[in-house]
């Protein structure tokens, strides 16, 4: 369960969000609402301390991650996977390449193990066969679809979604929100989905706030 508790940031005297508090249940997805610029992206990374705020607690399980030191904030950050509005993948690596970074990095896997693991991915996100493709080849719902891929490598409790159907046609669109709908149903992947997408946000919500005005409604 993750606890946010009158999470308070300004930017120039000015509120992006103010006491903002709402509660992640386990196996259950949050959304934040609300029109592009309003600091819904902003309160994602303020809740994984990626930015700093001006007052406020997050609770992850318990664990503050404000009061955390920097092995516990590293080892908090790790439960949670993050899927960019951008994708954020790396142009020079292929499918491959972009899924297996954590897995190198923060896993003692055999090549064998990690090509394994990448399989499982791409087949979970409905990518099967794409490992050799470069980002370039993809298209941007190729791309979402690889970095929830990505996000998942790590097996984290939580996932963060930032616009995840952004800019996408409407069979890509629904295609995307049921693996998210999947996702949390079949592998209880609760977190937080940030859109201004209002279909999104009425399937893919437990429970749905408005972000307006810096405050949550």
């Amino acid at each position: 369960m993750i606890e946010i508790k009158n999470l308070t940031k300004q930017f120039d005297g000015h509120y992006v969000f103010k006491d903002v508090s709402f509660i992640v249940e386990d196996a259950k997805l949050i959304v934040v609402l609300g029109p592009s610029g309003t600091g819904k992206t902003v309160l994602l990374k303020s809740i994984l301390r990626l930015l700093p705020v001006d007052s406020g607690e997050v609770y992850f399980d318990g664990r503050s991650i404000f009061t955390a030191d920097s092995k516990e904030v590293y080892e908090i950050r790790r439960s949670v996977g993050f899927v960019f509005q951008s994708s954020a993948l790396f142009d020079s690596m292929n499918v491959y390449e972009n899924i297996a970074l954590p897995l190198i990095e923060h896993k003692n896997l055999s090549s064998r193990e990690a090509k394994e693991r990448v399989k499982e991915l791409l087949e979970i996100v409905g990518l099967p066969g794409r490992e050799k493709l470069y980002p370039n080849a993809l298209s941007g719902g190729m791309k979402r679809l690889v970095s929830i891929a990505r996000a998942l490598a790590l097996e984290p409790r939580y996932l963060f979604y930032d616009e995840p159907t952004t800019g996408l046609d409407p069979i890509m669109r629904d295609r995307i929100v049921n693996l998210i709908v999947n996702l949390k149903k079949n592998f209880n992947k609760s977190g937080i989905v940030v859109t201004h997408d209002l279909e999104t946000a009425r399937i893919v919500g437990d429970v749905v706030y408005m972000l307006k005005d810096g405050e949550i409604q």
